[in-house]
């Protein structure tokens, strides 16, 4: 059976292509239905750990693709939504931060106006077969309960 290398050995011994895929599809972690994304609606929202710490995220519908974020405005680390949920102005094109008035790109969370220091953590989204699944990264785990 052919191998892959793996980031310990890098001589092909460790993992099969399968067990390469597996791995990649236990990484994602269903969050929702794609129904419950709508274009400049309401949030899905979720818990992670980043970096350590259990935070809040949200996922998001903008131009038809799904986008999730920390849910951490970047000029003070605090959560951004105005009402449970809510993170777009009026128009329905930012996203905003509702104590301090930053905006952010919904597409790639980069900061747009306001008081903002970069942009929003970005966390990693697919959608297939009606479901929408978030990614986790090095920094980006599960909440384990």
């Amino acid at each position: 059976m052919w191998r892959t290398a793996c980031v310990t050995c890098t001589i092909g011994c460790c993992k099969t292509l399968e067990e390469e895929k597996t791995m990649a599809m236990a990484s994602m972690i269903p969050l929702c239905s794609s129904a419950d994304l709508v274009q400049g609606g309401r949030a899905v929202p979720f818990d992670i750990v980043y970096a350590g710490q259990t935070c809040r995220a949200f996922a998001i519908r903008y131009q038809g693709q799904v986008h999730a974020y920390l849910n951490r405005c970047t000029h003070v680390a605090m959560e951004m939504d105005y009402q449970p949920d809510r993170f777009f102005d009026d128009t329905g094109r930012w996203l905003l931060c509702a104590t301090h008035g930053a905006t952010y790109q919904p597409d790639t969370g980069a900061c747009s106006g306001g008081p903002c220091r970069g942009g929003l953590v970005k966390i990693d989204l697919s959608e297939q077969d009606g479901v929408v699944h978030w990614h986790t990264a090095y920094n980006l785990k599960p909440l384990e309960f």
